[in-house]
């Protein structure tokens, strides 16, 4: 792919991914326009709005299994694995907001990618309890949904705070408000 072509495919999935969080219904001539970029283009890439979706999910999951690759979840020590999940993560909630679930429900394939990324954050979080990090008898299914409840704080509602400081804020509020101190 060209390097121009890339930066466009690039800007619109994006923008499609903004665009698309805000309103599902959002026209390709819009996406095109947030973009930068000719409504033909658009089109010539994606035979329609739900292609373009997918390949919106489909960066998004790329990017989500990238930062679980990079944080190291079965090796590192747990406090450094997830400050380098957060920090990873918030970026790729920020970037690409639409909701995954969404998708689920029409790709198997996406559906099957996004049901082992969670099954490697459920295995880090029942680590955290085995290895001491969370109180002895923490549901790690609750450990997990506060951890994701915190990340999306972070990402959404505090746009401002720099990715370092919402790992920081997350690691702190999850290992010491569960932890064992």
């Amino acid at each position: 792919m060209r390097a121009d072509a890339a930066r466009n495919l690039t800007a619109v999935l994006r923008a499609g991914a903004r665009l698309l969080a805000e309103d599902p219904g959002t026209s390709m001539a819009a996406i095109a326009a947030a973009a930068g970029v000719d409504r033909t283009t658009v089109h010539r890439r994606f035979a329609s709005r739900e292609a373009l979706l997918s390949a919106v999910f489909q960066a998004k999951l790329d990017s989500a299994e990238q930062v679980l690759d990079e944080a190291r979840l079965t090796e590192a020590p747990v406090p450094v694995a997830l400050h380098r999940y957060v920090e990873g993560i918030v970026p790729v909630s920020r970037q690409w907001p639409v909701d995954t679930r969404r998708m689920m429900q029409k790709d198997p394939v996406a559906s099957a990618r996004r049901e082992e990324q969670s099954a490697r954050l459920d295995a880090f979080v029942r680590r955290a309890v085995d290895e001491g990090h969370l109180r002895a008898g923490t549901d790690p299914q609750w450990a997990r949904a506060v951890l994701d409840g915190l990340v999306d704080a972070a990402a959404h509602q505090f746009p401002g705070m720099e990715a370092p400081q919402a790992a920081d804020l997350v690691t702190a509020t999850l290992l010491g408000g569960l932890g064992t101190a």
